[in-house]
């Protein structure tokens, strides 16, 4: 199963993937410099679970929002992510209007940073987040509220995932193969190289 976080920039994402696999999505020097996601990194849950979970963390900057739409395009869940001290900010209403558009319906709602807020903070963004996705493809996504900092919420939530993925019908991988490509480039020695969004099979008749 494939799983792509969403959110604005700085509420959390990258630290709650770590939380969850131990891994740093966050390979670039540039990223380590101005401590922000640039370009969309990987991970995977090392978890028991009778499928493989993959993680596609994205970067939540309106600068950056067109590597957004690369890391969510094609996946299976989307962990969204709005931090309690914030709230629900303009890139949490863009990332879930995307999604909306792409018909993302699999995922759920990680409120982040509740160590820094009260229980009537926790409250109130909830009751936000529930009329930002009420109309979206995302109504009915459970709200999980955690900390990556003191693992507040992290099992519960590392649980609700390996359960998701356990339940998930593979894709049919019968059929013609279609690519969506993001991006191309030369390698020395190696030529032409493209990457993309493998997209689910199609019948011939709906390639026409």
């Amino acid at each position: 199963m494939i799983i792509a976080t969403a959110g604005h920039i700085d509420h959390g994402k990258t630290l709650l993937i770590r939380a969850l696999t131990g891994v740093d999505t966050d390979r670039l020097p540039e990223e380590k410099q101005r401590e922000m996601t640039i370009d969309i990194g990987f991970a995977y849950l090392p978890l028991t679970a009778d499928r493989s979970i993959a993680f596609i963390d994205v970067p939540g900057h309106e600068r950056f929002i067109r590597n957004m739409v690369c890391g969510v395009s094609g996946i299976d869940f989307v962990v969204f992510v709005v931090a309690a001290d914030d709230g629900v900010m303009p890139q949490t209403r863009e990332h879930i209007a995307i999604l909306d558009l792409l018909g993302v319906h699999r995922g759920l709602v990680a409120l982040t940073k509740i160590d820094l807020v009260d229980a009537t903070r926790v409250a109130a963004v909830t009751t936000d987040i529930e009329k930002l996705i009420a109309p979206t493809t995302l109504a009915a996504a459970p709200i999980f509220p955690v900390s990556a900092t003191t693992s507040a919420g992290i099992d519960a939530l590392q649980t609700y995932i390996v359960d998701v993925g356990n339940q998930r019908v593979p894709r049919e991988a019968h059929g013609q193969f279609r690519l969506a490509v993001d991006r191309s480039f030369h390698i020395r020695g190696a030529g032409l190289v493209v990457t993309g969004t493998a997209l689910p099979a199609q019948p011939p008749s709906a390639m026409r």
